[in-house]
């Protein structure tokens, strides 16, 4: 299972975090500290595989993949793939670039929604639901084609409203 991913930039600020087992808000913000902390410390030239014993509890692994300013982190049990997770952060990154052209910090930062709902259409609950790039684009545009028509619908008939003056 996936406990949690993490993008944060090189002076440690996260700026997409889900955890999928709860963790209060104190917590949460200990585990970005300690994750920033491991990432910070490790030199260009090794693994981007670490054992998040420490941090995470027993059996629990992270596997990061570093970005221009962006950490992108996976941290999962021993249930799944290292070389696997690496491949899904690739996918999540390259699905972001197709979603934004390019992407940078600020379309993190700003898209805030959309990132959440990209990540939702590749993983949910901690489980891995879609690998494509092209059906997770294909599915978020749906639900913003839906989104948009749905405000596009009032609630209080043209008439009724016309008549009060909205």
């Amino acid at each position: 299972m996936i406990r949690a991913v993490m993008v944060m930039n090189t002076q440690g600020k996260p700026r997409l975090v889900k955890f999928y087992d709860f963790q209060p808000p104190e917590k949460q913000q200990e585990l970005i500290r300690s994750v920033y902390g491991v990432l910070s410390e490790r030199a260009d030239n090794v693994s981007n595989f670490v054992e998040a014993d420490a941090i995470f509890g027993p059996g629990t692994q992270l596997v990061y993949k570093h970005f221009a300013t962006l950490y992108f982190v996976f941290v999962f049990d021993s249930a799944e793939n290292e070389l696997a997770m690496l491949d899904l952060i690739q996918v999540f990154v390259e699905t972001l670039d197709r979603c934004f052209k390019n992407v940078c910090e600020l379309d993190i930062v700003f898209n805030f929604n959309k990132m959440h709902m990209l990540l939702d259409e590749i993983i949910f609950g901690g489980q891995v639901l879609e690998t494509s790039s092209e059906q997770v684009l294909k599915a978020v545009e749906e639900i913003s084609k839906f989104e948009k028509s749905s405000s596009a619908i009032s609630l209080v008939p043209k008439s009724v409203s016309a008549r009060f003056g909205r």
